[in-house]
């Protein structure tokens, strides 16, 4: 890699030295191993939907124009999409089913539903969204050999698939997770493998699903396995996340945060955790392997994400706590197995943050309990403290290295131009261990922004949960619309979402349902269809027309920051909002004269 970035995470290089120097693989070295990659496969233009193929379209017109069916690079590469989205589409909303099994008498359709001007445009494209697996089904079909083969339709559907998850699955999800472990509120946590303890049982979860989670650390406080705990040398039990668990545990419990998706084979080299238990999504197959170089025991949980001779402990509602108190005891077990010479939790790397900032918190902090309202955020957004709002959320990827952190400085650069951050997933823990959220970075901000933030008592950048609780943004958003002044659809804000190491299916599927909800969406290291130009201009220039958000792909860091700050202007710019407005004081005459509506 050729870019450099601004703060380097020391914790997972020294931890990388330290792992090749004993001859241990990681997902950067398979990453490197897999260059170059296969050139078809990165512009989408490799298809192997049926046994006519595989086929390569060639770009450079040289070789095959057409698969086997006839299909052509647009038709192929829109296919891909959709799948890709409907994949990502599934992963949330199963995730969602999951949880409202748990909570499934008040299943019933309650998750909040806005009814604004956008549905109406949804209806009149006929991309309003029945049911998730109806859609998702629908999807497999239509991208099967035979059967769709205009890509406007086919990508018509991928917004059809993402708005039933952003605006069902995936919002079911964090509203009945709500419901369960409670709503998140502000709460101080800390963040990076300094977190692990040398002198205590460090168990890590990893993973998406809460329920598991929650009951392990329900277990650790259990007095009986404390006191087993002591009996083995341990001074207590230290609980931490890696991905988007970490996310969930760290803003309902203060849960310590260890690290996000791609730090999870180097969490297991500090040879300090005595048990990773995981359940689904972006768990790595690779983390066996690093268990295996240490005395780590890996434990599944899901019956949807077993791996190949690793422990599994199948986990029910029914049995959630009598299992999660196995997997505790299993730790305590492996403890005393430790190598001390193994041992090596980086040092003074450890960052405090400040999460919990979900819809309803952040409605009260700004207009109080008896006021609770987006009043004094339309407000501030309107007399131009705060320029916008942008939502920097996704993942991370092998593609970009330890010493390079572009979410830190893309934010960075957003607050210090007075936009308002708000991050999810693995984009937002990367800037929790880069110590930006804390109520002190406001010190960091712009001069209107830092103000604003001083007011409120929050940080300028606002942590809103896990990747499934990006339907927080899109409540907030549509809660902005309906306060008022700031346009009547969310097509109108001056907001911009972006994520720049997009690697899951799921983030592709979120990208979607923003565009699909009005919202220009930056992605940043490649896009999923270069290789079909009518495809690529329909995402970033024709769904403008239709749904008033577009796609944008963009592989510079301070490019893309520039890209979400010019749209943020634009939109400002059709409110008149940037224009100096004169103050008329009207006597009492002119008064009597004025309309009320």
């Amino acid at each position: 890699m050729t870019r450099t970035y601004e703060g380097a995470d020391k914790a997972s290089l020294g931890l990388l030295k330290i792992v090749k120097e004993r001859g241990i693989e990681t997902l950067f070295d398979r990453y490197q191993a897999q260059q170059p990659q296969c050139g078809y496969g990165k512009l989408a233009l490799c298809c192997r939907h049926c046994n006519l193929g595989p086929c390569n379209v060639d770009p450079t017109g040289v070789g095959p124009k057409r698969g086997v069916c006839g299909a052509d690079a647009n038709t192929i590469a829109a296919r891909h999409f959709l799948r890709m989205v409907a994949a990502g589409a599934a992963a949330h909303s199963d995730h969602g089913r999951a949880v409202a099994e748990l909570l499934i008498a008040t299943a019933r359709g309650e998750a909040p539903g806005y009814k604004e001007t956008r549905q109406k445009l949804w209806e009149k494209l006929g991309i309003t969204p029945r049911a998730i697996d109806r859609e998702i089904t629908e999807a497999l079909h239509r991208t099967g050999m035979g059967a769709d083969q205009d890509y406007k339709n086919l990508i018509r559907h991928a917004s059809r698939t993402a708005l039933g998850d952003g605006w069902g699955g995936a919002m079911i999800a964090t509203e009945l997770q709500d419901i369960l472990f409670g709503t998140p509120k502000p709460i101080r946590g800390k963040a990076n493998l300094g977190v692990l303890k040398e002198d205590e049982v460090n168990i890590l979860v990893h993973g998406h699903e809460p329920q598991i989670s929650e009951m392990v650390v329900i277990a650790s406080q259990d007095p009986a396995l404390l006191k087993s705990a002591e009996s083995v040398g341990a001074k207590g039990i230290t609980i931490a996340g890696i991905c988007c668990t970490a996310n969930e545990l760290l803003m309902r419990h203060g849960i310590p945060m260890a690290g996000h998706m791609k730090m999870q084979e180097l969490a297991i080299a500090t040879g300090a955790v005595d048990a990773m238990v995981v359940d689904v999504q972006c768990i790595m197959q690779g983390v066996a392997e690093m268990a295996k170089c240490f005395h780590t025991k890996l434990i599944t949980t899901s019956a949807k994400a077993r791996i190949e001779g690793v422990e599994h402990l199948e986990i029910s509602d029914e049995t959630a706590l009598e299992k999660a108190k196995k997997i505790v005891w299993m730790a305590i077990e492996n403890y005393p197995k430790r190598d001390k010479n193994k041992i090596n939790i980086p040092k003074g790397e450890m960052a405090e943050i400040v999460v919990g900032f979900s819809h309803e918190t952040i409605k009260y902090m700004l207009g109080g309990k008896f006021r609770a309202s987006y009043r004094p955020l339309n407000d501030n957004i309107m007399n131009g403290r705060i320029r916008g709002v942008a939502g920097i959320v996704g993942c991370t990827s092998p593609a970009i290295w330890p010493d390079q952190q572009p979410y830190v400085q893309l934010v960075k650069e957003l607050i210090a131009n007075n936009v308002l951050v708000v991050q999810t997933g693995c984009a937002a823990a990367e800037c929790a261990r880069g110590g930006l959220m804390i109520p002190e970075y406001k010190d960091y901000a712009g001069e209107t922004l830092r103000e604003v933030c001083e007011a409120v008592g929050i940080p300028p950048v606002l942590h809103a949960g896990a990747c499934v609780d990006n339907s927080r943004i899109l409540i907030a958003c549509s809660e902005m619309v309906k306060e008022g002044g700031l346009g009547h659809d969310i097509s109108d804000l001056p907001v911009a979402g972006a994520c720049f190491e997009w690697m899951h299916e799921k983030a592709l599927a979120i990208g979607q349902y923003f565009v699909a909800s009005g919202v220009y969406t930056v992605f940043g290291i490649s896009s999923p269809v270069s290789g079909a130009p009518d495809v690529q201009k329909l995402l970033c220039e024709g769904l403008e027309h239709e749904l008033g958000g577009m796609w944008a792909f963009e592989p510079d860091i301070k490019k893309m920051g520039r890209l979400m700050m010019d749209h943020i202007e634009k939109k400002r710019e059709a409110l008149g909002i940037n224009k100096e407005r004169e103050r008329k004081l009207y006597d009492m005459e002119e008064r009597r004269k004025l309309e009320i509506i």
